[in-house]
């Protein structure tokens, strides 16, 4: 497994494990992998020091193969004991918002019709009243909302988190 230190192009830093460097670009070119801030599809490699494994270490039979590498650049590893502190990985003003995303997304998806694809059709066909205007959400290239903008179709993008696609 390879971890990558991953960026969007709205600036957003996170980071993701992939089987191997060919599994990220083929997922990169397939549009799956997502920022969990915004969802861009844009996402590119942010350079990072390697993981190192230290010879230097002791490795006795029973030892994990956790505890027989150090990555320098990452922060020390977590408390082992079962009295240790725990450091959470989202502060809670993260986790909050994310519980409203997927607040929000529960709500569309219970009161709204997923037209999928046919988003951009559907909604222009309500907004020219050839169809009745009802709440329908769906899928929507980033050109194709823009056109709809233009012509005065009034959308608003549905927040996604990333774990959402796995």
């Amino acid at each position: 497994m390879i971890r990558y230190a991953l960026a969007c192009d709205q600036a957003h830093d996170f980071e993701s494990w992939f089987p191997s460097s060919e599994a990220f670009e083929e997922q990169g070119t397939r549009g799956l992998i997502a920022c969990p801030v915004c969802g861009s599809t844009h996402v590119t490699k942010r350079i990072m020091a390697p993981a190192v494994a230290r010879r230097d270490l002791a490795v006795s039979p029973v030892a994990e193969p956790e505890e027989t590498m150090i990555d320098q650049a990452a922060p020390a590893a977590a408390p082992t004991s079962p009295n240790a502190e725990t450091v959470a990985l989202l502060s809670e003003r993260d986790r909050a918002l994310r519980a409203m995303i997927r607040e929000i997304r529960e709500q569309v998806t219970k009161n709204a019709e997923n037209v999928g694809v046919n988003f951009t059709q559907e909604a222009r066909k309500m907004h020219y009243g050839e169809v009745e205007e009802r709440a329908i959400y769906g899928e929507a290239s980033l050109d194709d909302a823009r056109e709809l903008l233009e012509e005065g179709v009034p959308l608003q993008p549905l927040p996604f988190l990333g774990d959402d696609r796995n």
